[in-house]
């Protein structure tokens, strides 16, 4: 166990981490504004918008990125001469003063090539490979998005009608919380300042206003958006040390996104349309990425069949923080590649029957590539259990079975099923 005047320095210095990462927004900082959408839609959506490094540089970030950075660097010196350079809880937070300066370089490069560069290094490009000889996450992409094109093609899961207003999905999306999150207290409430259909803050879900909803989406948001993003959040304030893991850096952002994706699929809320979006979001970076330009990405969307508005708002995540013409943000391939690493280590948690470690992943928002350090630290006393864990990570004997299965029937060819089966339908 640590020493106890060891652990009150900790939480000294881990809340002066969450008050000099407080004033830093990154959407908020690389969103396009209303009037650039109005003059995309004057031109008839045939010129790419006009966004470049002035744009950015006229809005004011509420801070300087350069003396942020400092504070950061002389907390990060704090850190070290006072908890050493060797202890666990050093190493932690060090590396999240570390990212946490780079995402203030990427903030200042908006508009330029540097800030597709940083935005790379903080969250993974679509080519990356998990493992040398296996297919990339682009391809991954490209590899299911045919089932998924046949299963939406052949119209037999017809989406579900989009019938709620804000207004009223604000009423069903707290009730369903404040059941299915028993001691965590979520607002559910209405936004016109976000560009998605939904955002998660610390305490409270937030709905887009000019948007319609379906109850399969509410239900997506109750198990995305509250048990995962909103549940971390309170678990890593809950903890008597350590609070900063109630902060996500990028590489935190993967993991969550990944469990938050896991989690969507395990209690059968997601739908193929929802997986095909994300898909989707992988191949738009990675044209981007190979030249594709903000009105080619918009006029895909469009060919797919969105209206112009979600057309719009999807291509626009891929360019914000970039210009029209630029290299990507590259966040958005988060959600798969997230998966894919949350998903391996379930599987090897259970073929080395360490399944009981798990619900670490739920103590903050925590990166898969620091989860041996937080097991440390949870063995040390640093550490507390989570305050709130979803009910598909409090009783894992259904997780457990699912993935083992998952594993068998993954080992089993695929092409010498389908000839044995697809002569049995007509």
């Amino acid at each position: 166990m640590i020493d106890k005047a060891l652990l009150l320095k900790t939480r000294e210095l881990s809340d002066r981490l969450i008050a000099l990462q407080t004033p830093i927004r990154i959407l908020d900082a690389i969103n396009w504004d209303k009037s650039i959408k109005e003059e995309f839609f004057r031109h008839k959506c045939q010129k790419n918008p006009l966004v470049d490094k002035a744009y950015y540089q006229q809005r004011d970030l509420g801070f300087v990125p350069s003396e942020l950075r400092q504070a950061f660097s002389d907390l990060n010196r704090n850190i070290i001469s006072q908890l050493g350079q060797l202890n666990p809880i050093a190493q932690y937070m060090s590396k999240m003063c570390s990212e946490y300066k780079t995402v203030l370089s990427m903030l200042e490069y908006r508009g330029t090539a540097e800030f597709h560069d940083l935005s790379v290094e903080l969250f993974g490009h679509p080519k990356d490979l998990f493992h040398a000889g296996e297919p990339s996450l682009s391809e991954l992409a490209n590899m299911l998005e045919l089932p998924l094109k046949n299963l939406l093609a052949a119209d037999i899961l017809p989406d579900d009608p989009k019938n709620i207003d804000a207004d009223e999905a604000v009423r069903i999306l707290a009730e369903q919380v404040r059941l299915s999150m028993p001691g965590i207290d979520v607002e559910v409430v209405i936004s016109d300042g976000i560009v998605s259909d939904a955002a998660a803050g610390a305490n409270n879900i937030k709905l887009n206003q000019d948007v319609k909803f379906s109850q399969r989406e509410l239900d997506i948001l109750e198990v995305h958006e509250g048990w995962i993003h909103v549940g971390t959040t309170q678990n890593g304030l809950a903890q008597p040390y350590l609070t900063c893991l109630s902060k996500g850096t990028p590489s935190s952002t993967v993991t969550q996104e990944g469990l938050a994706v896991l989690t969507e699929i395990i209690t059968l809320k997601s739908t193929p349309r929802r997986l095909a979006k994300l898909v989707n979001r992988i191949q738009a970076v990675t044209k981007v990425i190979d030249g594709a330009e903000f009105v080619d990405i918009y006029r895909d969307y469009v060919a797919q069949g969105l209206s112009k508005d979600e057309s719009y708002t999807l291509a626009q995540r891929v360019f914000r923080g970039s210009t029209a013409t630029g290299l990507p943000f590259t966040k958005d391939i988060a959600y798969i590649k997230g998966f894919v690493l949350v998903y391996n280590l379930i599987r090897v948690a259970i073929q080395l029957g360490r399944i009981d470690q798990l619900p670490l992943l739920l103590v903050g928002k925590i990166s898969i590539d620091d989860f041996r350090l937080i097991s440390q630290l949870h063995d040390l006393g640093v550490i507390e259990d989570p305050k709130f864990v979803p009910p598909h990570f409090k009783d894992l004997r259904g997780l457990a079975t699912w993935l083992s299965f998952g594993r068998f029937i993954g080992d089993l060819s695929f092409e010498q099923l389908e000839n044995d089966y697809k002569p049995l339908f007509i």
